[in-house]
């Protein structure tokens, strides 16, 4: 017979991966202001095999416009450059031979729309994932109940994995009120 602490800290542990999860892919949804975390996914050759961008340049937004790639040996300017160009980051490098800049454009509106849309997707599919975990752990506990563990146990157990998803699911709608405002902030 499982442990219904397990249960609950097993569910909980779920849940905040989600979040985690859905933290990281908002810092990659471009808001129109710089953010380093856009580059996370940009991968470039150093000798002979694929490493992240940040492993090789230092990377600072100097304004709230400008990315500045800074490499740590000079013959990367061109691999890194090459790299921001057929990644899917949409910016065209500026390299003056001692460092990349990358200008952040202002969104227009149509797209602010779309990313606003695309992060409301992101929210959704995490609260999902929130219900699913909810889900599995109620499943979990009715077993045990058939199981031989005490009804009123069980009860209290799937009110307070309830409890665990509601919590879990308003952090989500904060995160998103978040995001959203940042993505509409002119």
């Amino acid at each position: 017979m499982a442990d219904i602490s397990v249960i609950k800290k097993e569910t909980e542990e779920k849940m905040k991966m989600t979040i985690e999860f859905l933290d990281e892919t908002f810092a990659r949804i471009r808001a129109g202001r710089a953010n380093t975390h856009i580059l996370d996914g940009v991968r470039v050759e150093y000798y002979g095999s694929l490493v992240p961008l940040s492993n090789v340049a230092t990377i600072t937004t100097p304004d709230a416009k400008t990315i500045l790639i800074q490499p740590w040996e000079k013959t990367m300017l061109k691999v890194i450059e090459k790299a921001l160009i057929n990644s899917n980051v949409g910016i065209t490098p500026e390299n003056n031979g001692e460092a990349i800049r990358l200008n952040i454009p202002p969104l227009t509106e149509e797209r602010r729309k779309t990313l606003v849309k695309q992060t409301k997707q992101e929210a959704e599919d995490a609260k999902i994932s929130i219900r699913n975990a909810r889900r599995d752990a109620i499943e979990e506990i009715k077993k045990e109940v058939k199981n031989g563990l005490a009804e009123d146990i069980g009860k209290d157990a799937e009110e307070e994995i309830q409890k665990l998803h509601d919590k879990y699911i308003k952090k989500i709608d904060e995160m998103f009120a978040a995001k959203e405002k940042e993505i509409l902030t002119i």
